[in-house]
């Protein structure tokens, strides 16, 4: 019998805010449908979070044109408030995300188990593509 094990992608920002308004951005579906897109032609209509052990999130993410769309989802493991959350999505894959205060910066590094379907490339892009969007707007509003 032979299993394949992939290695977990990594993506990584330096936040220009601190560690509370990071958090805040993070996990309340106000900020998540803000942020929660690759790319400008892409959107998260709706984002449903229950940031507890055992508490399921939901992010509808969509094409803006109507064309594609589907249900980001998981079930959280842990939740550290400010520090760490870890999650397992409904594919199985885990999901681990460490906040790290600096004075008035926060570094967010989020690592992943990588799905089959896409290249490693492109998933460490999209998340990438992502965090970078939550940066964005963390550091604007």
């Amino acid at each position: 019998m032979t299993t394949t094990t992939k290695t977990p992608i990594t993506v990584k920002a330096t936040i220009n805010a601190p560690l509370d308004k990071v958090w805040k951005c993070w996990t309340n579906p106000e900020h998540i449908i803000h942020w929660n897109y690759a790319s400008d032609d892409w959107h998260t209509p709706k984002a449903i979070n229950d940031l507890r052990p055992n508490g399921k999130f939901n992010y509808r993410m969509e094409a803006k044109d109507g064309s594609f769309g589907f249900d980001f989802e998981g079930t959280y493991t842990t939740v550290k408030n400010n520090e760490l959350i870890e999650y397992f999505l409904d594919d199985g894959r885990k999901v681990e995300i460490r906040f790290d205060a600096n004075d008035d910066t926060t570094v967010v590094t989020e690592t992943f188990d990588p799905e089959n379907e896409n290249s490693l490339e492109l998933q460490q892009n999209g998340w990438q593509a992502i965090l970078n969007n939550f940066k964005k707007y963390t550091e604007t509003v």
